[in-house]
């Protein structure tokens, strides 16, 4: 059998990659640094995402359900339901609950019937099913109660309690129930009681707050999705919000999703500044083998068998590059599994997927093509004798690597935008990127221009670190643009944490009410009103407010029943489900009025309204414009008379809707009231309120506020970590430039110590030269976090503007350190080596 022999550049190539790697470790780093992150990003997301999708059907509570707020389903609309399949129903409401010994708290009560759950297991602790735990003992029935509740009222399995008008007994610990994921945040420890129980305690009378959902398991091959469409076209007016098993919690996907694209991100930037490292060792590579392209060009060798031999070298390392990446990718979601078990709020089937590992596999060639091409360029179009002589390479030709580097470099973010969940969101990131690795770059030639005319003012070693820093081999060139992009992230992600962070823990508590009370009487507000004065002292409109409270749909716009699909999906909200709404008759203080004029206080006529700015504007709505809403079973066509920004974060009226009283005079409407006092105020209104209003609600904003900064600071450390990756790309890079300029930093420290220079000389002028890189590297670096972080805050958050200034001055100075420390390392590598050896080998 005839054996073919192989081409010329293959075997040669082989024979350079038998002895081994050693110039390629960066590369190798880079690459695989920033491919294990976007792999490690794509697989956890597909775990999560699985996870929902395995497990949709105990996550929803059955094949599909309908919720309503504030009503009971009809006759007709249970009937209908009914035929679907087998059918589970359950309400929900707030009350406040005490126990003998220990505190008052706000619970979430929720009573569900003999049929639940249809999918899934509720997880008890003190009682053998859920049936047990509910059962009425003694004349009082039984309730399943979350650990925090009863740590909270200090009460233990066979404790009484008070709800509202009910007085319970805990019979069982409630760990968890199977539909919990659907339902998303609860503002209150929840309390599972039996429906008729939670029907003869009238907090599910009309006009409080109360929801109610009934969960279908669907017969086998009948489409959920289908059987809820029907079920709404048979009552267009019932106002149901539907879910099915297709998407049971959209919250937690779309959180997944978003995640997902925010940490690749962060891998996908590291990528981009490892790719300077990724060009510097091809650069430096190449140049160590400059004598013996000089020699095969030198033989006759043609132009594409050097660029054949050194590209199927780069080719297989990427491809050793881009394996290592996603074999750790791939790894690190399955040992998070491992670590986290059962504790991750979300269930997750972690095990190896082939589409993110191929997507990050694409994004690692495609910037090892980008970034390794240019120079591979122009080492092939720099002539024999340049190449002798060491002469400086040869300007960028326009050739088959040019254009193949252009090509990944789109390609790189042709994939991003394409594969993000918001292409749009995808296009600016990635613009910006590429806009502050331009700027970065310039930045470092202007640095080394500006020490070429700097360094005539100085003298001894500082002269001797502006000189190296303005040389053709200094890091301002090569290693500035990455540690500047990775501290530009970090400190993005620290200016956006910090300000957040006050936001929740600092603003909002100066701004925000500290108590919130709902469900109070229409016939005792007064005397809800003298209980507060009686703790507060005289109220004030800035420490105390009540208003009428009701809920209410927007079914109609300028005559037009509502298409929800026709409004802006940020405010869809606003029309899709029953929203908050009270009756004023003065302009309050700082309404926030942007166009119209309040009503006169003895307005008689027809109903006025005073309507959210930004819903209307999503609507497409303006001052004179109608709207029709369905309130307490009437619908009321309302003139907008007042649109106006309502801060939902502050103390006021924050309703989306404020109409005129005379537009439902008569209606015995409860009030919500908001006050601001101190925290022994909060604790003494809070138990004679437990005394003579045990049916208000008592929620402490002061006590959700420090929940949600715990929790915030703890993402923001796991954030932080993610965002620390493309510093260590940072850190790479000028390992990689220390690498690759070595030896002419050993000739030139050998020159220095011929011509007379001390060692200490020597690393003064080495720390200057990289002190000088790391500080304008990082100062850049924090200006462009500055600069992406402020739109994110104010725009997107709609939050106040605050800079956490230790965090960005420890970024800076750690940017400086480490670049003065790789100078160090540089100087010292340099210094190890005798000058005679080093002289007589160049």
């Amino acid at each position: 059998m005839a054996s073919f022999p192989l081409p010329l550049a293959v075997r040669l190539a082989a024979r350079e990659l038998r002895s081994g790697v050693r110039g390629f470790r960066i590369f190798l780093a880079c690459l695989a640094l920033g491919v294990a992150a976007i792999a490690a990003a794509g697989s956890t997301a597909e775990a999560f995402r699985q996870g929902l999708a395995s497990q949709a059907r105990e996550i929803l509570g059955g094949d599909l359900s309908f919720s309503i707020e504030n009503r009971d389903f009809t006759r007709e609309e249970r009937s209908a339901i009914d035929r679907l399949g087998q059918t589970t129903y359950s309400a929900g409401a707030r009350a406040m609950a005490e126990a003998p010994i220990g505190d008052r708290r706000l619970v979430s009560l929720r009573g569900v019937d003999e049929r639940f759950p249809l999918a899934g297991a509720v997880k008890l602790e003190g009682a053998p099913s859920l049936a047990s735990a509910l059962a009425d003992r003694d004349g009082l029935p039984g309730a399943a109660v979350e650990p925090a509740l009863m740590d909270r009222l200090n009460l233990k399995v066979g404790d009484r309690f008070e709800a509202g008008t009910l007085t319970l007994v805990v019979r069982a610990r409630l760990i968890s129930e199977p539909d919990g994921l659907s339902r998303g945040f609860a503002l209150a420890p929840r309390v599972l009681i039996r429906s008729d129980v939670l029907d003869r305690s009238g907090l599910l009378a009309p006009g409080g707050l109360s929801s109610r959902t009934v969960r279908i398991a669907l017969p086998p091959g009948q489409d959920p999705r289908a059987a809820g469409q029907a079920i709404q076209k048979a009552f267009p007016d019932a106002h149901f919000r539907v879910r099915d098993r297709l998407d049971a919690a959209p919250g937690a996907r779309r959180l997944i999703d978003q995640l997902e694209y925010f940490l690749g991100f962060i891998g996908l930037a590291s990528l981009v500044a490892g790719g300077l490292g990724v060009a510097g060792a091809v650069s430096a590579y190449l140049s160590t083998r400059e004598p013996a392209i000089a020699v095969l060009k030198a033989l006759g060798a043609k132009s594409s068998l050097i660029r054949d031999l050194h590209l199927i070298q780069i080719s297989v390392l990427a491809l050793l590059g881009v394996a290592i990446g996603l074999a750790v990718g791939a790894a690190a979601p399955l040992i998070l599994g491992q670590m986290a078990g059962s504790s991750l709020p979300i269930p997750a089937l972690f095990k190896v997927y082939p589409w993110p590992l191929a997507k990050a596999g694409l994004f690692g060639l495609l910037a090892a093509a980008a970034f390794s091409l240019i120079p591979l360029a122009r080492a092939r179009a720099t002539p024999p004798s340049a190449l002798f002589r060491r002469a400086p390479k040869a300007r960028l030709p326009l050739g088959l690597e040019t254009a193949g580097a252009v090509g990944a470099g789109l390609g790189l973010a042709a994939l991003a935008v394409a594969t993000a969940p918001t292409p749009m969101a995808a296009a600016i990131m990635i613009a910006g990127v590429a806009i502050a690795f331009g700027l970065l770059a310039a930045l470092g030639r202007g640095a080394a221009l500006l020490a070429e005319r700097v360094r005539g003012l100085t003298r001894g070693p500082a002269k001797l670190g502006l000189a190296n820093l303005a040389g053709p081999g200094s890091a301002a060139h090569t290693a500035s643009p990455a540690i500047g992009l990775g501290v530009a992230l970090l400190s993005c992600v620290v200016l956006i944490q910090s300000a957040l962070l006050a936001q929740v823990s600092d603003v909002a508590p100066r701004t925000a009410p500290a108590m919130v009370f709902t469900e109070i009487p229409a016939d005792r507000a007064e005397a809800f009103d003298g209980v507060v004065a009686s703790v507060m002292g005289p109220p004030s409109p800035e420490t105390y407010l009540r208003m009428p409270f009701a809920t209410g749909r927007i079914i109609a716009v300028k005559g037009k029943p509502v298409d929800p699909q026709t409004v802006k999906p940020s405010q869809r909200w606003a029309f899709d489900n029953d929203i908050t709404l009270s009756l004023l008759a003065k302009e309050p203080k700082d309404a926030g009025v942007v166009a119209g004029r309040w009503w006169r206080a003895d307005h008689v006529g027809s109903p006025q309204v005073a309507m959210n700015v930004e819903v209307a504007e999503a609507a497409g709505l303006k001052v004179g414009d109608t709207i029709t809403v369905l309130i307490l079973g009437r619908e009321i066509e309302a003139r907008i008379a007042v649109l106006r920004k309502v801060d939902f974060g502050g103390f006021g009226p924050n309703f989306s809707l404020i109409f005129d009283p005379a537009t439902l005079d008569g209606a015995d409407l409860r009030s919500v009231a908001i006050a601001r006092l101190g925290r022994e105020q909060e604790a003494i209104l809070t138990r004679r309120l437990g005394e003579q209003f045990p049916g208000v609600n008592v929620i402490s904003v002061r006590e959700q506020l420090d929940a949600a900064a715990s929790l915030f600071d703890r993402l923001a450390l796991a954030v932080r970590g993610a965002a620390a990756v493309a510093g260590l790309a940072g850190l790479l890079v000028l390992a990689g430039a220390i690498a690759a300029g070595a030896r002419a930093r050993a000739r030139e420290a050998a020159t220095l110590k011929v011509l007379g220079a001390t060692r200490s000389q020597i690393l003064i002028a080495y720390v200057v030269e990289y002190g000088a890189v790391g500080l304008i590297a990082g100062s850049a670096g924090v200006l462009l976090g500055f600069a992406a972080a402020w739109p994110v805050v104010v725009k997107v958050f709609e939050a106040r503007w605050s800079v956490d200034w230790s965090g960005v001055l420890l970024l800076l100075a750690g940017a400086t350190s480490l670049t003065t420390l790789g100078g160090l390392i540089a100087a010292s590598l340099a210094l190890s080596q005798r000058p005679a050896p080093v002289l007589r080998g160049d």
